[in-house]
């Protein structure tokens, strides 16, 4: 029955696209998070649901949508240069059977990435593609939640959907991206003009936030506290009342504690104690191998060289009895381990050009968005407000995602990547405005007249 509803929710939206293609733009961004394929039994699961939904998404764009007022921002420029750069070193290859295997996703996830903002020609655009996104990620967050309420939770045993450990469904990257919807969850709630917001809006934003801190919870991964550190740090940030707040946050904080399993608080004393737990020491060592890899192949080994790492670990064990304390060194060698962080994997695999155009990508849009708050900050008029707060919602999204990145090897997929394209355009769409603006007709003076916050051009409604 699960794979029959979601086929048929597949087909709907494919036949809906015929009429508004930009549908089938959602339907692959429902696709690629959510991977229903996964999820059914039966035809769906044999069907190129992915292939199928991007070949929709581009096609309709091509054929069928508006180009009019098409702009390539430089980023998008550089995803492209990033694409071709990462092809060139999959040819040279130190293992070329697996890094085709790579390679055969990743050059799509790029693609999308450069192709994506061309699409968001208005902000109810850009609002359906986050309301998907959200909506997808929510799901597995919801259900995840409550298997972890019900004490099914447990490092590597909660499952959501699927008994997988890839993409999404992996548990650290699960834990990131659970936090990194946090903040566009609550715009949703606040601006949203598909669900305009309401006390059940709100209410189903409440319950949602909730439902993704009790996933980290149930995942008990290292990153998932880590990025609920960082995105609380940047909530206080752009709060007026700091202080208030991080009160309310430590209150918070100290009566959880006692609610939570004893096994997630065991699992969270391993972030200060790392040199006693083989996968943290593990990162550390192949860490290192890869800095002294890139300086004999500062290009990169191409995908998947870690495969030919080899490292020697040195668990320590600590024992203390109250009289003495006891220290017992074990030499631990291992090989083949993964890079287990973005920045090392695309160092390693694309070399230190590689990861100055995957650094440039995301901060360069990072500082983009700061620039655009700080301008937008004071400003009385309601779309400036909503702009503010999008930017700044994005930003600390985006924020998590880059430290999340730091402990697992993400740096190709697509989440983050959405993420770029909003930015692209939510900055494309600002900098035609403000370009309008400035362009007035002899004679206009005043104030910025105040803008509807949904008004879609006709026959351009998602």
């Amino acid at each position: 029955m699960t794979g029959l509803v979601l086929l048929a929710f597949f087909a709907c939206f494919l036949v809906a696209g015929f009429k508004r293609p930009f549908l089938w733009l959602l339907c692959y961004l429902y696709v690629d998070a959510l991977t229903p394929q996964k999820i059914a039994w039966g035809l769906l699961a044999s069907i190129p649901v992915s292939l199928i939904a991007f070949v929709a998404a581009f096609g309709g764009w091509l054929v069928m949508d508006r180009k009019d007022d098409v702009k390539v921002s430089v980023r998008q420029v550089l995803i492209v240069v990033f694409l071709v750069y990462c092809g060139l070193t999959t040819l040279m290859a130190d293992f070329p059977t697996d890094a085709a295997e790579k390679w055969d996703w990743v050059w799509k996830s790029l693609f999308f990435a450069a192709f994506f903002p061309l699409t968001l020609r208005t902000r109810l655009r850009m609002e359906a593609a986050m309301l998907v996104v959200v909506l997808s990620v929510g799901s597995i967050a919801i259900s995840a939640g409550m298997k972890t309420a019900l004490g099914g939770g447990g490092y590597g045993v909660l499952q959501a959907f699927v008994n997988d450990n890839s993409g999404l469904y992996e548990g650290s990257t699960l834990s990131m991206v659970a936090i990194a919807i946090i903040p566009l969850i609550i715009w949703l709630s606040r601006y949203g003009t598909i669900f305009p917001s309401d006390w059940r809006v709100k209410l189903f934003a409440v319950l949602l936030i909730f439902a993704c801190l009790m996933t980290t919870v149930g995942l008990q991964t290292r990153t998932g506290l880590l990025c609920i550190v960082l995105l609380t740090a940047m909530w206080l940030r752009r709060s007026c009342h700091r202080f208030l707040l991080a009160g309310v946050f430590v209150a918070l904080a100290v009566m959880a504690i006692p609610f939570l399993p004893a096994s997630y608080t065991q699992r969270m004393d391993t972030i200060e104690t790392h040199q006693s737990d083989e996968s943290a020491s593990t990162r550390i060592a192949v860490w290192t191998w890869t800095l002294g890899y890139v300086q004999h192949k500062p290009f990169g080994g191409g995908f998947n060289s870690f495969l030919g790492n080899k490292v020697t670990l040195d668990l320590k064990d600590v024992e203390n009895d109250g009289a003495m304390t006891v220290v017992e060194t074990t030499k631990v060698q291992d090989k083949a381990r993964a890079f287990h962080s973005a920045y090392f994997e695309v160092l390693g695999e694309q070399g230190w050009p590689g990861l100055a155009m995957w650094l440039s990508i995301h901060f360069t849009g990072l500082l983009q968005l700061e620039m655009l708050c700080r301008r937008l900050r004071k400003s009385e008029d309601a779309r400036d407000r909503a702009d503010h707060d999008f930017a700044s919602a994005l930003q600390m999204a985006h924020m998590v995602c880059m430290l999340g990145a730091v402990f697992i090897g993400v740096a190709y997929q697509s989440f983050a990547f959405v993420l770029v394209g909003l930015e692209i355009a939510l900055i494309q769409q600002r900098k035609r405005e403000d370009g309008t603006l400035m362009r007035r007709p002899p004679g206009r003076t005043g104030a910025r007249p105040m803008k509807p916050l949904a008004a879609p051009a006709a026959g351009d409604a998602a």
